[in-house]
């Protein structure tokens, strides 16, 4: 069982950008609206983010780095943080997943887990 001290929950909403698309050129640009939720009984920093980047070839690619959109939020007890980003890839389907490492007002790092949510273009998908 996990520490209630220690409790982040994330979740995300996609949406595909058509007008930053270039099908073409197997160029798909997809927006994401982050929310990251501070549900266990401590203030925590999120100081840095782990993304793995799946396209529908199996490519993978891994980003880090520190804080969300060049912020490193103070996150209270039972508050929330939203932010958006986005990301391009070469195919019409992929996946995000990964996590934000989190340092707790009493010095505690931990991980806070990003789910896998799919990125797709309206009727890719059957």
């Amino acid at each position: 069982m996990s520490d209630p001290r220690y409790q982040i929950d994330v979740s995300v909403v996609t949406r595909f950008l058509a007008e930053q698309s270039q099908p073409e050129h197997q160029r798909f640009a997809f927006a994401y609206t982050v929310t990251v939720h501070n549900s266990g009984q401590l203030p925590a920093k999120l100081v840095s983010r782990h993304w793995v980047i799946t396209d529908g070839d199996g490519k993978v690619e891994e980003v880090r780095g520190a804080g969300v959109v060049g912020q490193q939020p103070l996150i209270e007890a039972g508050e929330s943080h939203t932010y958006s980003s986005g990301t391009v890839m070469t195919s019409q389907v992929g996946t995000m997943q990964g996590s934000y490492q989190m340092v707790a007002e009493d010095g505690k790092h931990f991980d806070a887990v990003i789910a896998p949510f799919r990125l797709a273009v309206p009727g890719a998908l059957h």
